[in-house]
């Protein structure tokens, strides 16, 4: 609602050529438009929370009233879209940490929110982004002051960049890429994000391609540093309910469908029942992008005749059950443990790709449908590397599981090759890092 009315508003602003606007810049008509917005704001957040996707006892933050009180010292702003970029952002959250900065991480997801209540180490806090709205903005900024600020990937909302760069904080893009979706998308309005990128002081691409799209859509000062992914950590797996998983699955063949969505876990059942022909004892384990589907894919397991088991409501792996669903929250590194052969989803059902960075680490086979272009670099080096394969239907799917699974040697080749893959592709933290050294020393010195 209101961020189809904000990207209204974006195409209004950007359609009109700036010789006819006079004294009036695109960027003004769309801070003038998305203020006549602001009355909708609570109305939107409360139709998202009816929805699960507010949390309710967070709400202001979203209209930029701080939840909690911005510590004494240096602050440096670090924001995410979501879980995957939130996470990438951990090893800067480390290391700005250790030079002495207090640190803000901002998201704008209720499941980015409960990962990170596990993952942030001490002295950082969340707090979730505000609306795109002026004087939520304006609230925000307030409040939290930051010295620097940061914003991963490809999050541009036109009114956080203006407000920022107004109150002279150096902001900086990092782990930043455009898709070549977007990059098409955004030429169709070339005035409007040239005037923004020009007011970001660096952007720090993941790759040259990326690099390129941003200097071509105006972007005047750009470095490639790299992918932050390849740093992060694994994800973290709680070591009892490992021991306790493993010794239930103990020697049966098993499988990870990962970060699927909906039209994959068809083809995951499919699949399923023509390999349990081969391997009787085959446990198949679902873990959807998505927790809250987990009673849907139930029953779709149960019209297909198949016996599976729900972790939320407390069932197990047990012998006999062909399927299981790990439908909770922060679990996916547990589940990356228990089996070395790791379908990626949001591929083959889905388009654009999950990212396989983190279960390559964990020593993982990765198997991935022909749909990736989010991750089409890493996919595309992995399978380089001998670590991937790529599969394009169900039907290749099946068989090139039935070959791992009866090939144990191949399976540990691949699952080597991942992690040796992803060890060699680290360092953007570091880039990253030497890049924000001259405002971290400028701010020391004025600090003094």
């Amino acid at each position: 609602m209101l961020r189809c009315a904000i990207s209204s508003c974006i195409c209004i602003a950007s359609s009109i050529r700036p010789d006819r606007l006079l004294a009036q810049p695109l960027l003004t008509l769309y801070s003038g438009l998305t203020r006549l917005l602001t009355p909708l704001g609570p109305a939107l957040l409360n139709w998202r929370k009816k929805r699960g996707k507010e949390d309710a006892r967070r709400m202001g933050e979203r209209l930029g009233r701080a939840g909690i009180a911005r510590p004494k010292g240096t602050l440096a702003w670090l924001h995410g879209a979501s879980v995957g970029e939130a996470l990438a952002l951990l090893p800067l959250v480390d290391a700005l940490r250790a030079k002495g900065f207090n640190v803000l991480i901002t998201t704008g997801t209720v499941s980015s929110a409960q990962i990170l209540a596990q993952r942030l180490p001490p002295g950082a806090i969340h707090q979730y982004i505000p609306l795109d709205l002026p004087s939520c903005v304006t609230r925000f900024l307030d409040h939290w002051r930051p010295d620097l600020a940061m914003i991963a990937e490809s999050e541009i909302w036109p009114n956080l960049i203006m407000a920022t760069t107004a109150r002279a904080i150096p902001l900086v893009m990092v782990n930043a890429r455009v898709s070549e979706r977007s990059f098409q998308r955004w030429q169709k309005m070339p005035g409007f994000i040239s005037s923004l990128l020009k007011r970001v002081d660096l952007c720090l691409a993941q790759t040259r391609d990326d690099a390129a799209r941003l200097m071509m859509l105006g972007a005047p000062r750009v470095r490639v540093a790299g992918n932050l992914k390849f740093d992060a950590s694994a994800p973290p797996a709680d070591s009892t309910k490992l021991a306790e998983i493993t010794a239930m699955i103990g020697p049966r063949p098993v499988w990870v469908a990962a970060s699927t969505h909906s039209g994959e876990e068809e083809i995951i059942l499919a699949v399923h029942r023509h390999l349990v022909k081969r391997f009787p004892d085959l446990l198949t384990i679902i873990v959807p992008r998505h927790a809250n589907r987990g009673a849907q894919i139930a029953e779709l397991a149960s019209a297909n005749e198949i016996d599976a088991g729900l972790r939320s409501r407390g069932d197990h792996p047990v012998a006999g059950r062909g399927v299981y669903i790990a439908d909770t929250m922060g679990e996916l590194g547990l589940f990356y443990r228990v089996a070395s052969l790791i379908y990626v989803g949001k591929s083959l059902g889905a388009e654009g790709g999950q990212n396989p960075i983190e279960p390559a680490k964990l020593g993982g086979a990765i198997l991935h449908g022909p749909h990736v272009a989010n991750f089409a670099e890493v996919y595309e080096m992995l399978d380089r590397a001998g670590a991937a394969i790529m599969v394009a239907d169900a039907d290749t799917l099946a068989r090139t599981l039935a070959l791992l699974l009866s090939d144990t040697a191949a399976l540990r080749r691949m699952a080597r090759a991942a992690a040796e893959a992803v060890e060699n592709l680290g360092g953007a933290a570091s880039n990253v890092m030497q890049a924000l050294e001259p405002w971290i020393v400028q701010l020391r010195m004025e600090r003094r």
